[in-house]
């Protein structure tokens, strides 16, 4: 049986510890929400302020210039690239999740076109996020596709020789459970398909490896978010990666100026810019990166605490480590209450949440734990088959063994008291 005394002795043992200081969290709150939005870096305000107020209230135009502003954008991709198991040069930060998306998917659904016209199906997971459905959807419409959405189970099956490119995340948002990446990729190589990657509940969370999947061959292209894992703030730029087999052989359909092969010539035709560069397009928000680098630097720092290990590997091993102890108290301290274990058990499967289901109150629990200091989220479900969520985002970075002991607490509380049931708790917020 864990105890509270186990737990501060792990906090104790964490060499991960001292990336707590790395981030300003308020006082008497256990945040585990970062699957959602990650927490806010010390270093980001000031550097934030510096942005405003040195680079661009003293030195105006010429920051683009003196502070680096123009190649901010790879930069950051390449940050990004140690954390995704991509090279340098292949990834960018830019834009939003769905507009990468966009990107990407096109491109998709063009060279899949090129190499094999008769393939006219799109494949993704029923529940998978749905901007990534809605993004292949209004794609198919527009190319003549169709979207074909099947459980994870049925994904193999599907795989036929009309598939063009299989979509999937990663990790799964609701249930936070895993694919293997270098499995399902070799798969849909093997069906003829293309393989692309949503990384928004994968980056800086678990290992990825985009270049070593399908044993070396690569998937094919990958988008992820800035404002989870990567804790760039909200509405933080995402970023895109290609595989550098597929990079040059089509426009983006955003064929914006920044992504011109020389944007300040500005000849009036368009000429891609080499790789990956070609997926940019409008001025990137200067501000909004700066603060994503500072999100970025902490895994920089994270790689220098545990010797012989990639900064990856050390936060994927405490990232199991409070999950298995949030799912053992869950299961010891709040037995007979109706929740159920909706993420995966086994570590090859499982991301960095734990969502709990439950028939009834989801909603109003996580309202009465967020009333008590503890800060998860709840995700809708639809039917039998995909129950209401309560959702619990466990960002290595900075939750400790006490913040899981803590956060089981009071939510047996909650339930033995059937605080839950209070009226203010049932009152439906716009964001959930």
């Amino acid at each position: 049986m864990t105890t509270l005394h186990d737990c501060l002795r792990l906090d104790a043992q964490d060499p991960l510890a001292p990336l707590r200081d790395h981030f300003s969290l308020p006082a008497g709150v256990i945040y585990l929400d970062g699957n959602s939005l990650g927490a806010l870096p010390r270093a980001t305000a000031a550097r934030v302020a510096e942005v405003v107020t040195q680079e661009w209230g003293t030195d105006l135009i010429k920051a683009w210039n003196t502070a680096g502003w123009f190649d901010l954008p790879q930069r950051l991709g390449n940050q990004i690239a140690r954390l995704i198991g991509a090279r340098p040069g292949e990834v960018v930060a830019t834009d939003s999740t769905s507009v990468n998306l966009f990107k990407v998917l096109t491109a998709a659904i063009h060279l899949a076109s090129a190499d094999a016209p008769q393939r006219k199906l799109i494949v993704s997971e029923r529940s998978n996020f749905p901007t990534d459905l809605y993004i292949a959807e209004s794609l198919c419409r527009q190319h003549g596709l169709t979207l074909q959405l099947v459980e994870p189970e049925e994904i193999a099956a599907a795989l036929t020789p009309e598939v063009a490119v299989l979509m999937l995340t990663h990790v799964n948002y609701r249930t936070g459970a895993m694919h293997d990446m270098p499995a399902v990729t070799a798969a849909a190589h093997a069906a003829g398909a293309l393989m692309l990657w949503d990384l928004a509940h994968s980056a800086g969370a678990v290992p990825v490896d985009l270049t070593g999947a399908d044993a070396g061959v690569g998937a094919d292209f990958a988008v992820g978010c800035g404002y989870k894992y990567l804790n760039g703030g909200p509405g933080a730029p995402a970023f895109v990666w290609v595989n550098p087999k597929h990079a040059d052989r089509f426009w983006q359909p955003l064929a914006g100026w920044w992504g011109h092969a020389t944007p300040f010539t500005f000849t009036p035709d368009y000429r891609p810019a080499p790789g990956v560069q070609r997926y940019l397009c409008g001025t990137q928000p200067m501000i909004s990166l700066s603060a994503l680098e500072c999100g970025l630097d902490v895994f920089a720092a994270a790689a220098t605490l545990v010797p012989n290990q990639t900064a990856m590997e050390t936060l994927r091993q405490k990232s199991l480590a409070l999950t298995d102890l949030f799912i053992a108290l869950v299961e010891q301290r709040c037995a007979g209450f109706g929740l159920a274990l909706a993420t995966p058990r086994e570590h090859a499967r499982r991301g960095s949440q734990v969502s709990l289901s439950k028939a009834e109150g989801a909603y109003a629990i996580v309202q009465a734990l967020i009333a008590r200091g503890v800060i998860g989220d709840f995700r809708a479900g639809d039917g039998a088959a995909h129950p209401d969520i309560l959702r619990f985002g466990f960002t290595p970075l900075y939750v400790g063994y006490e913040d899981v002991w803590h956060a089981v607490e009071q939510l047996r509380e909650v339930l033995e008291t059937a605080e839950w049931q209070r009226p203010e708790f049932h009152k439906i917020s716009a964001v959930t």
